[in-house]
C-alpha cells in the first residue's frame, strides 16, 4: 500500500463516541486504479438529531463513487455514519458533511450523495450533493425511491 496508513478500525473495538467532525475516514488502496467502475452504499436507517427540537430525524443515505486511488473501508464508513446520531444537523447539513468527509479522504473521481427523509410534519425531504457531471462512460445505478410513503 503506496502512500496509505493500515485501516484505523477494521479489525479493532468498536467505539461510537465519534463526531462527523473529527473522524477520520479509512480508505484502502483501489487495486484496480486502471479500470472505471462504480461502487454504491446505501445506509437504509441514517439517524441524525433536529437542531433545534433534538428530535430524531431518520433517512436512507445513497452513495454512489468511481474510485480513483482509494476505496472507502465500510467498517470506517459504517461507524462514519453513527457519529451523526447524536449530531445536531438539518438534513441538508448532513448530506454534505458526509459528501465533504468522503471527498476530503477517498478523493473519488466522481461522487453523488444522495439522502431521503422520512417525512416530519407531513413532508419528506431529499437532498442531493454531486461532484460533477454524472460519467456516461460507468454504469451508475439510477436511485429509484419513492416519492413518499414507505422510505
Amino acid at each position: 500500500m503506496a502512500n496509505i496508513k493500515k485501516p484505523k478500525y477494521l479489525g479493532a473495538e468498536t467505539k461510537t463516541d465519534y463526531t462527523p467532525d473529527s473522524f477520520i475516514l479509512d480508505c484502502v488502496e483501489n487495486q484496480h486504479q486502471d479500470h472505471d467502475y462504480s461502487i454504491r452504499f446505501i445506509a437504509p436507517e441514517f439517524t441524525s438529531i433536529c437542531p433545534i427540537t433534538s428530535q430524531p430525524d431518520f433517512g436512507k443515505i445513497i452513495i454512489d463513487y468511481i474510485p480513483n486511488k482509494y476505496l472507502m473501508e465500510s467498517k470506517s464508513f459504517k461507524l462514519f455514519l453513527f457519529s451523526f446520531r447524536n449530531h445536531g444537523g438539518f438534513h441538508e447539513d448532513c448530506t454534505i458533511r458526509i459528501s465533504k468527509k468522503i471527498i476530503k479522504f477517498v478523493k473519488p473521481k466522481w461522487l453523488r450523495v444522495a439522502s431521503f427523509w422520512n417525512p416530519r410534519g407531513g413532508i419528506p425531504i431529499d437532498v442531493i450533493s454531486q461532484s460533477g457531471k454524472k460519467p456516461s462512460d460507468v454504469f451508475i445505478n439510477e436511485l429509484h425511491i419513492p416519492l413518499y410513503g414507505n422510505r
